[in-house]
C-alpha cells in the first residue's frame, strides 16, 4: 500500500468513526428504543412491505442468515411480527409486522427524523446543502447503480447583505487549503470587496453570487479598470469545490461579459496566477487571451501572475 493509499484509508476510517458517533449508533440501544442499529434496519425493511420474506430482507441488508434468523425470532417472541406459510409457495415463510410492530417502527422512524432535523437545523442553509450534496456524491460513487440525484438548480443573483463577508471568508479558506496561500491573500480580497462595497457605480460595476439548490456556491464581480476606464475588470471569481463541474464558473463569467458589453465597455481584463488552472480554463473557454505574465512573490509563494484580456 502506498503512502497516499494509506492516507486515504485513514481518512475514510476517521470519517466513519466521526459519523457513527454523530448519529449515536455506538450506543447500546438506538435512539432510546430497545433496538440495536441492526435490529432497527431489519424493522425498517419489514415496514416497507406489507409482506416479505427473510430472503428478500437479506438481499437488501446482506446479513449473515443465522444472525437475521435470530433477530426475526426475537421479533416474533416480542409480538412484533407474524410468520405464515406463503399461499403461493409453501416452502416460503411470509413475514408481516403486527400492530405492535408497526407502532414500534413509527416510534423509531419519528425519533430518527427528529434527530436528523435537529442536526440539520444547526447548520447554515449553504452548509446544509453542501453536506447533502456530498452525501449524494458518496452514495453514487460507492454504488453507481444508485438513482442519480436530480440536476442541481443554478441561480446567478445580485449580492445581498452577508454575501461580501461570505466571499472574503471562502476566498481566504479555500486558497489556503488548496494552494497554501497565507493571510496576505485574504487581506487583498477583503480590500477589493471593501472598495467595491463603498465606492462602486451600480451602472457599470456589479457583484454576483451563484447559488446551487439554494446554497451559495460561487461569486464574481466586475469593476472599471483603473488604468484604462474603457475596459471592465473581472475580479474574485470563486467556485466552491462542492459545486465544481456543474458549469457555475462558466455561468458567472458569462454574466460578467454580458454585463460589461451592456454597460458600454470596449473589453474586459483580469489578473490571475498560472497555478489557478481551473479558473484559467474557464477564462480561455470564454474567449480571453493571455496578454502577459510576470513572476512575483506573494501570499507566501513564488507565483507567475497573468493578465488575460478580451475585446468586444
Amino acid at each position: 500500500m502506498t503512502s497516499l493509499q494509506a492516507e486515504h484509508v485513514d481518512a475514510f476510517r476517521r470519517f466513519n468513526r466521526f459519523y457513527t458517533r454523530q448519529i449515536g449508533v455506538l450506543e447500546q440501544s438506538l435512539l432510546g428504543t430497545p433496538f440495536t442499529l441492526t435490529q432497527a434496519r431489519v424493522l425498517y425493511e419489514l415496514a416497507q412491505h406489507k409482506q416479505t420474506t427473510a430472503g428478500q430482507v437479506n438481499v437488501t441488508l446482506g446479513l449473515d442468515p443465522g444472525y437475521l434468523s435470530r433477530i426475526l425470532q426475537g421479533f416474533a417472541d416480542q409480538g412484533l411480527i407474524t410468520r405464515n406459510r406463503s399461499r403461493e409457495d409453501s416452502r416460503h415463510v411470509v413475514l408481516s409486522l403486527t400492530a405492535a410492530g408497526k407502532r414500534a417502527f413509527r416510534q423509531l422512524d419519528r425519533r430518527s427524523r427528529n434527530q436528523a432535523a435537529a442536526l440539520l437545523s444547526r447548520m447554515p442553509p449553504e452548509d446544509c446543502g453542501r453536506m447533502l450534496h456530498g452525501m449524494q456524491c458518496v452514495q453514487q460513487v460507492l454504488d453507481p447503480g444508485t438513482e442519480a440525484a436530480p440536476p442541481e438548480r443554478i441561480v446567478i443573483r445580485s449580492h445581498q447583505p452577508g454575501d461580501l463577508g461570505w466571499a472574503i471568508e471562502r476566498h481566504g479558506r479555500l486558497y489556503a487549503d488548496e494552494y497554501g496561500w497565507n493571510e496576505e491573500f485574504e487581506a487583498l480580497v477583503a480590500s477589493l470587496f471593501a472598495a467595491f462595497a463603498t465606492h462602486h457605480d451600480s451602472e457599470t460595476e456589479h457583484f454576483w453570487v451563484a447559488e446551487v439548490d439554494g446554497r451559495r456556491a460561487g461569486c464574481v464581480f466586475v469593476v472599471r479598470n483603473v488604468d484604462d476606464p474603457s475596459m471592465a475588470q473581472l475580479r474574485c471569481l470563486l467556485v466552491d469545490p462542492s459545486s465544481r463541474g456543474l458549469g457555475v464558473g462558466q455561468r458567472l463569467v458569462e454574466q460578467c461579459i454580458d454585463f460589461a458589453r451592456t454597460a458600454g465597455y470596449r473589453g474586459m481584463t483580469l489578473w490571475t496566477n498560472d497555478v489557478l488552472v481551473y479558473a484559467r480554463r474557464i477564462y480561455e473557454a470564454a474567449g480571453f487571451k493571455l496578454a502577459k505574465e510576470d513572476r512575483h512573490h506573494s501570499f507566501g509563494r513564488d507565483l507567475v501572475g497573468q493578465v488575460w484580456t478580451m475585446e468586444f
